[in-house]
């Protein structure tokens, strides 16, 4: 199991795509014809091989517009894993009670498919999650076609992501249930966090961490930052250049830096 693709929502989606490319060396991205399906339109560019998304409502009554306004703005919304049995996956979910709101099924370039199970978001908190299992596994059809031939200019990728909660370790217990994983108690510098290593190895492709922390600005329950593993020096120091660049507040740590942008926080970890 690892951690494949995070989706952002927002109220304009040109604006907050816009930004995005520019902070993170991005090459023009991908928009999914069939997401209309839900009143959206989307953005997906790739990091190494993960990919961020941004949605955006199109038409009154969407879960993401009412998203929107019940976190008051812009923010984190969706987490995909990618799992190589969905069979397996969905009996695990099933036996947890979780309903499935969406299975989608994608067909690319050649036998290129991917597949996928949405889980509704109040039998999960935090975000919309979605299990998905493409074939042949480094194939990853929500990106659209030759998606591998586009890369950010930056050596990064996104290796974890943090859920905020008024009740973080239920919230972790849910998830683990729901996955199969353990979570772990962990202190993050002066932050508590409730952790699942989606690792089932230390060699690569690394799974990805998902770290759950108490409510810390009042929005509520949902996804409020991203890790992005930078492969070098230069890459970091090129996206503090941008960030400055884009009037954004920098703040340098012992293992990187963090800002905050589309309404989440980033934390750019040396890798």
């Amino acid at each position: 199991m690892r951690l494949r693709q995070v989706a952002l929502v927002a109220r304009d989606l040109e604006t907050a795509a816009a930004r995005l490319e520019r902070l993170l060396a991005l090459p023009p991205a991908y928009h999914d014809p069939g997401i209309i399906e839900f009143g959206l339109d989307n953005w997906v560019a790739p990091l190494g091989d993960t990919f961020l998304e941004v949605v955006s409502p199109v038409r009154e009554g969407t879960t993401a517009g009412r998203y929107l306004d019940k976190r008051g703005g812009d923010g984190g919304y969706m987490v995909i894993l990618q799992v190589d049995d969905l069979a397996r996956a969905r009996t695990r979910l099933d036996t947890a009670g979780a309903r499935i709101v969406w299975h989608a099924r994608g067909s690319g370039v050649g036998e290129e498919r991917t597949e996928g199970l949405h889980v509704h978001p109040r039998d999960c908190g935090g975000a919309i999650l979605s299990l998905d299992e493409a074939t042949p596994p480094e194939a990853w059809v929500w990106a659209g076609p030759s998606w591998a031939e586009r890369a950010s200019a930056l050596d990064a990728r996104i290796v974890g992501v943090e859920m905020q909660s008024s009740q973080p370790e239920a919230m972790a217990q849910r998830w683990s249930e729901l996955l199969g994983l353990p979570h772990v108690r962990q202190q993050v510098g002066d932050v508590g966090a409730w952790t699942i290593d989606l690792a089932r190895s230390p060699q690569p492709p690394r799974g990805g961490v998902l770290r759950f922390v108490e409510d810390a600005d009042g929005r509520g329950d949902g996804v409020s930052g991203l890790d992005l593993g930078l492969g070098d020096a230069s890459s970091r120091d090129e996206l503090v250049r941008r960030a400055v660049g884009l009037g954004l507040e920098v703040q340098e740590h012992p293992t990187g830096v963090s800002l905050h942008e589309a309404g989440i926080r980033i934390h750019c970890l040396d890798d």
